[in-house]
């Protein structure tokens, strides 16, 4: 199939609304809250019902056209519903769906085309495992693979961290906001300090200097470390942490602390991955190869599938070491090669490096003239925009404004942090400079409406 270029995958009218939410938004809204549990989030801050999706567009079901600009949080990064990747998870879908772990074509042809994009040091040396669905149980693999290989239990992981919410990975997780004592988490979690430039009156180096450091004493202080680590989870860019980007020095001192004291290096691409960032990977942004990486979100392209690649040295499990039943979801990998061959046909890494940098340096020129844009930050299109009150003081109900009045005028935007006061941006890879243009003013108008 010829791959449609990025400015033939969209509404071409979007952003076109009316007044949203519309009458029909309102009622399935309504039969939702009715039906469904009340764990459902984002239809209480953005009260709509989506019919269909194309590219960086969404259309609700009483005809308003949005620019999305989360992509199912990362999920979509050739857009919604792109045709090369549907047309081949459709096809095998009426051929093979599931087949546990026995071989199929789409499943090693996924395996072989995921060596080609591994981060360098595993290039060549790597295997790769299918479990659960999700990111989260992708998390799971990789503490499972952690324990196995050292023989240990200790996890130690970083403040303002989100690695998921089975309970394995929320135990990773910082967020405290869900954590009561009932929930089953497991013991022997420890978080250390990441680095966070912009709340913290230091230089990159000391940020640096003091991460490390409570690392190091964690993994081998006589008086203060586990007595038993099994490894360190990071994230390379932390996302609902606010798309928080550490300084130079940071991954690659884990990296060597990791080697130091003999524990593997846990690197989370869940969202991170598959050219979010504008490079396949975020750890390869630091020219740093993790011991073993979890993926998901966009590695299904709409689908769910998840993976966990990890050196082959660590590769000791025996058969059945580590199952799932859809294990062996074929469509989501057909979709999943396609997804790639996609993003190296149009080369959107180099897109999303440069229209990533188009986008901070309009919201830069804002945060220049305005006291409540306190930051600006984010590689390639994981971006986020920090809001603060009059005070410098994060300022979560300015986020909850701006959020609204954007929706209010075709633009889909999320929120992060640990206040709820970043706007996250992560529209998929294929959204046009045009399309991000008309976003981000709208944006822009939101934030100086919101505070004038």
């Amino acid at each position: 199939m010829y791959l449609p270029q990025i400015e033939d995958l969209h509404f071409d009218e979007a952003p076109a609304v009316d007044s949203p939410p519309g009458p029909k938004s309102r009622r399935l809204v309504r039969k939702q809250q009715d039906i469904e549990s009340s764990a459902a989030l984002y239809p209480t801050d953005i009260p709509i019902a989506f019919e269909a999706g194309r590219g960086a567009t969404l259309k609700d079901v009483d005809g308003n056209l949005y620019l999305d600009f989360f992509a199912g949080i990362g999920v979509l990064n050739v857009g919604h519903a792109n045709p090369y990747v549907t047309e081949a998870a459709t096809e095998q879908l009426e051929t093979l769906p599931h087949s546990l772990d026995f071989p199929t074509e789409p499943r090693l042809e996924l395996i072989e085309t995921l060596d080609e994009i591994a981060p360098p040091g595993l290039r060549g040396n790597n295997r790769v495992n299918f479990g659960g669905p999700t990111g989260s149980d992708a998390v799971e693999a990789t503490i499972k693979l952690a324990k196995y290989n050292t023989g240990n239990d200790g996890l130690i992981a970083f403040r303002g961290s989100f690695h998921g919410e089975t309970s394995g990975a929320f135990s990773l997780t910082a967020d405290t906001k869900y954590k009561k004592p009932y929930t089953p988490l497991l013991p022997e979690v420890q978080h250390a300090r990441y680095p966070y430039p912009f709340r913290e009156d230091r230089s990159d180096d000391e940020l640096v200097e003091l991460a490390l450091e409570e690392v190091k004493e964690l993994l081998g202080d006589r008086y203060g470390a586990m007595s038993n680590p099994a490894g360190v989870w990071v994230e390379p860019i932390q996302g609902e942490g606010g798309t928080v980007v550490p300084p130079n020095g940071f991954l690659q001192g884990l990296r060597d602390l990791c080697d130091d004291y003999d524990v593997p290096l846990i690197v989370d691409e869940v969202q991170t991955g598959m050219g979010r960032t504008g490079e396949w990977w975020g750890s390869n942004h630091y020219d740093v190869t993790p011991d073993i990486m979890p993926m998901a979100k966009a590695l299904g392209s709409g689908l769910p599938l998840s993976g966990t690649m990890y050196s082959e040295e660590l590769d000791t499990w025996e058969p059945g070491g580590h199952t799932g039943t859809f294990r062996g979801f074929n469509p989501a990998m057909r979709a999943s090669v396609r997804s790639i061959e996609y993003i190296r046909h149009h080369d959107l890494l180099e897109h999303a490096t440069k229209l990533g940098a188009r986008i901070r340096d309009h919201l830069r020129e804002l945060e220049a003239t305005s006291p409540h844009v306190g930051e600006v930050r984010g590689k390639g299109l994981f971006i986020g925009v920090e809001l603060v009150d009059e005070d410098g003081k994060p300022a979560p109900e300015l986020l909850a404004d701006v959020r609204t009045t954007c929706y209010e005028n075709g633009v889909l935007v999320w929120a992060g942090g640990r206040d709820d006061n970043v706007v996250r941006l992560l529209p998929p890879l294929v959204m046009t400079e045009e399309q991000a243009d008309t976003g981000i003013s709208i944006l822009i108008d939101a934030i100086e409406t919101s505070t004038s």
